[in-house]
C-alpha cells in the first residue's frame, strides 16, 4: 500500500531527505522551483560525484497563469502546441528572468546565502544540471529516486513543488511508488522529457544569476551599493523632470524648476507634498508654480493660499482683529510675485464650495 504524505500528517520533506542518504543519483521534475528551496536538500545531493550517472537532473516544466490558460482554451486559433526554436529561446530568457526577480524578494539571510552558493558550485562542479522543458506546458511533479544497494528506483509522485511549502509547510498530496515496473515506466517518461529537443539547458544561466547577486562570492564594493540605493531612490525624481513642463512665464533657476517637477509627481501619485529649504532660495515661487503646473498638466482645480512670515491663526478667530486679515493672509494669483513665505496648494470640491 503507498503511504500519503501531505505535509499535515506525514511531511514529505523528511522522506526524501532519508530516502536520498544512500541514493547515487535523482531526477526531480517539478512545475515550479524556488532558488532559496534548495537549502533544504542541498546537503544531501552534495554527496553526488558529479558525473552523468551520477548526479541530480532538474527538470522544470512550464506553466502558465490561469487568465492565459483561459485565453487559450478559447481561443479560435490553435497554437498551444506549436513551439519552434524562436520561442523556446524567449521562454528561457523569460523563465531565466523570473529565476533573477525570485533573489530580489525578502530579506537575505546566512542561510540563504549559504544554500544559493553551494547551489551554483554544484552546478558548475556537474552534480546539479537544470533543464526547462518547453514543448508544452508541464505540472508534473516527481522525485526519482536510485538507490542500487536498496532497490533500483524510488519514486514520489504527487502534488509538491520544489519550494519550501511544497516539501513541508502546506497541504499536499503526494504517494511513494516502489514497484519496480512502475519505477521503470517513470524513469522513461522523464527520460523522454529530459532528451526533448524543446528541452533546455539553463544552468549555466542559474549558476551566473547566483554569482551575480546578493549571494555572489565576491563582496560588493560600498560604493556601488551606495550608487544602486541613489538610483532607485531618484527614479521618482527623474520620473517628475520628464513628465512635466513649467508656464513660460515662471522664471526660475534650475533648482527650482526640478523642485517644481519633483513636487508636482509627488502630489499625483500621494495626494500632497512638502517643500523645504532654507531662506531665501524660493519656496514661494516653487510653490506657486506648482500650484499653476498641477492647473495646466494635470487639469486639477485647487484652492492657493499664501501665509505671511508672521501669521498668527489665533488673530484670525478674533472679531476685533478681522481688519488685520489682509495682513497675515494673501490669496496668490498665479503669476510670478508673491506676497509671503508659504503656499498651501489644496484640491477644491465643488461639492461644499458652492
Amino acid at each position: 500500500m503507498p503511504i500519503i504524505f501531505d505535509n499535515m500528517q506525514t511531511p514529505l520533506l523528511p522522506e526524501l531527505r532519508n530516502t536520498l542518504d544512500g541514493a547515487i543519483r535523482a531526477d526531480f521534475c517539478v512545475g515550479y522551483v524556488n532558488l532559496r528551496g534548495w537549502r533544504s536538500l542541498e546537503d544531501k545531493i552534495e554527496q553526488f560525484a558529479g558525473t552523468a550517472d551520477a548526479r541530480c537532473r532538474l527538470l522544470v516544466g512550464m506553466q502558465k497563469l490561469p487568465q492565459d490558460e483561459l485565453h487559450t482554451l478559447l481561443s479560435f486559433s490553435n497554437t498551444e502546441n506549436k513551439v519552434d526554436l524562436g520561442e523556446v529561446n524567449r521562454i528561457k530568457r523569460k523563465y531565466v528572468e523570473e529565476f533573477r526577480s525570485q533573489l530580489s524578494f525578502g530579506a537575505p539571510n546566512n542561510q540563504d546565502e549559504a544554500a544559493l552558493r553551494r547551489l551554483s558550485a554544484q552546478i558548475k562542479a556537474g552534480k546539479v544540471t537544470v533543464k526547462l522543458f518547453a514543448r508544452h506546458t508541464l505540472h508534473a511533479k516527481l522525485y526519482l529516486i536510485y538507490l542500487p544497494e536498496k532497490t533500483p528506483r524510488m519514486a514520489y509522485l504527487g502534488s509538491s513543488n520544489l519550494t519550501l511549502s511544497g516539501l513541508s509547510k502546506q497541504g499536499e498530496l503526494n504517494i511513494d511508488v516502489n514497484d519496480r515496473v512502475a519505477t521503470k515506466t517513470l524513469e522513461t517518461w522523464f527520460e523522454d522529457k529530459w532528451t526533448d529537443k524543446f528541452c533546455v539547458d539553463i544552468s549555466q544561466e542559474l549558476a551566473e544569476i547566483i554569482d551575480e547577486s546578493w549571494a555572489r562570492e565576491e563582496l560588493i564594493p560600498p560604493y556601488h551599493i551606495y550608487l544602486k540605493m541613489v538610483y532607485h531612490l531618484s527614479q521618482e525624481a527623474r520620473a517628475g523632470i520628464s513628465e512635466y513642463r513649467l508656464p513660460k512665464e515662471f522664471r526660475l533657476f534650475d533648482f527650482q524648476a526640478a523642485a517644481v517637477k519633483i513636487a508636482a509627481h509627488h502630489v499625483n501619485k500621494r495626494g500632497g507634498v512638502m517643500i523645504a529649504d532654507v531662506v531665501g532660495l524660493g519656496k514661494t515661487i516653487i510653490g506657486t508654480a506648482l500650484a499653476r503646473v498641477l492647473q495646466d498638466d494635470s487639469f486639477l482645480e485647487t484652492g492657493h493660499l499664501v501665509i505671511h512670515p508672521g501669521f498668527n491663526p489665533t488673530a484670525l478667530l478674533s472679531a476685533q482683529d478681522a481688519p488685520q486679515k489682509e495682513k497675515w493672509l494673501y490669496i496668490t494669483d498665479l503669476r510670478n510675485t508673491t506676497h509671503g513665505d508659504t503656499v498651501a496648494c489644496y484640491h477644491l470640491d465643488r461639492s461644499v464650495t458652492g
